[in-house]
């Protein structure tokens, strides 16, 4: 039986299958609303304003003069979870160029480097993103979860995923410094987000 095969669990409001099938509808015919299944639960990608954006291409750009054969995929779909049964859409997917080339809508998470969540000002970021998504990126094996919390005013980066668990959390006010641990390997000067927080277009 294969991850796409699985049952949803007891739970679950759907099968996986199931909500490939309503996210591709949602997509193609609702002004290309975006949806994920994140531990069983149907939930719609909050729409991005233009802080959220520019974080977004900033990491872009620190990636690639770290490493130009790495490149941050906005929004790639995975399938993630235990089983894969899971779908999400992160803000930011680091892996080597050219790694989803034979992917479809839904690529497995094995290659990925680091999910990348950017919080956005909706009901479901504190369940969402600092709860189900960790949870759901150590299940699937991604390395580094970095989580830009805006509301917070901090970068969160979990690491060492063991047996569906970060095992390493470390949190950084906006313009402290930040190391991304291996296999990314890169330290961030966060003073661009603590300056876009101060404008107060954070």
């Amino acid at each position: 039986m294969t991850a796409a095969d699985d049952p949803p669990s007891a739970d679950a409001q759907m099968a996986p299958e199931q909500f490939e099938a309503l996210a591709a509808a949602a997509e193609r015919e609702a002004d290309g609303l975006r949806l994920e299944f994140v531990r069983g639960r149907l939930g719609v990608k909050a729409e991005t304003d233009g802080v959220h954006d520019e974080i977004i291409m900033w990491l872009q750009a620190l990636c690639i003069q770290h490493n130009p054969e790495l490149g941050l995929y906005g929004e790639r779909g995975l399938r993630i979870e235990t089983y894969r049964k899971g779908r999400a859409r992160p803000d930011g997917t680091l892996a080597p160029r050219g790694h989803f080339l034979r992917a479809g809508t839904w690529a497995d998470p094995e290659g990925v480097l680091m999910a990348v969540e950017v919080t956005s000002h909706d009901v479901d970021t504190n369940e969402r993103d600092r709860v189900e998504k960790p949870r759901a990126y150590s299940e699937s094996g991604i390395p580094v979860y970095l989580l830009v919390d805006r509301e917070a005013g901090e970068v969160t980066v979990y690491s060492e995923p063991v047996e569906g668990a970060y095992q390493e959390r470390h949190s950084a006010a906006f313009g402290k410094t930040v190391s991304l641990p291996e296999p990314v390997g890169l330290t961030l000067d966060t003073e661009p987000l603590r300056t876009w927080a101060e404008q107060g277009t954070g």
